[in-house]
């Protein structure tokens, strides 16, 4: 079966979202290139990890070739996109910077059998796992970590005590020796 690339040369609108509940939320990546729409689910962790390491390569790549880090646009408050159809569930995430377009590329690798496979070295082969890659100008990619810091910062308070997540009922607090906050 040959690979399923979902394109978005150029993207239109690139964004983090979410469905549910704080705690039962899922996040998504989508992607849309006039008509066409892709959906894909990751963990918040993934999302946090990639904006944040996405902000350092935007630094680097603005030293380096000494230019200005764009300031974010207007906030892209906007739902995601329906019909929301999850295309796949992202295993592993490959971003940098296209010197020849001066573009930000994003490769979002669906979770295989074969995880242990570093997916760069099979980016073009025909099989494998299906892709959504993605070319954004650095403009989009700067509105797009900021509207996924704060999509991540939307999740549940920090309990005072222990930081971990509290939930509407509260939660047995580890600093409280078990007492319920």
């Amino acid at each position: 079966m040959s690979r399923l690339i979902h394109l978005h040369d150029p993207v239109e609108r690139f964004v983090v979202g979410t469905v549910g509940m704080p705690g039962e939320r899922t996040f998504y990546v989508q992607a849309r290139s006039g008509n066409r729409i892709t959906s894909v689910v990751l963990e918040k962790v993934q999302v946090a990890s990639l904006a944040d390491r996405l902000e350092e390569l935007i630094t680097d790549v603005s030293q380096r070739l000494h230019i200005p880090v764009p300031e974010p646009g207007p906030t892209d408050l906007d739902p995601l996109e329906v019909p929301l159809v999850e295309e796949f569930r992202v295993g592993a995430i490959a971003f940098g910077w296209d010197p020849t377009r001066d573009q930000m590329l994003f490769e979002m690798h669906a979770q295989g059998a074969d995880d242990d496979v570093d997916p760069t070295e099979i980016a073009d082969e025909d099989d494998g796992p299906p892709i959504l890659r993605v070319r954004t100008s650095v403009e989009q990619a700067v509105d797009f970590i900021t509207r996924t810091r704060l999509v991540v910062a939307a999740g549940r308070p920090p309990c005072p005590f222990c930081q971990q997540p509290l939930d509407p009922e509260g939660h047995i607090c580890p600093r409280a020796n078990g007492y319920r906050r």
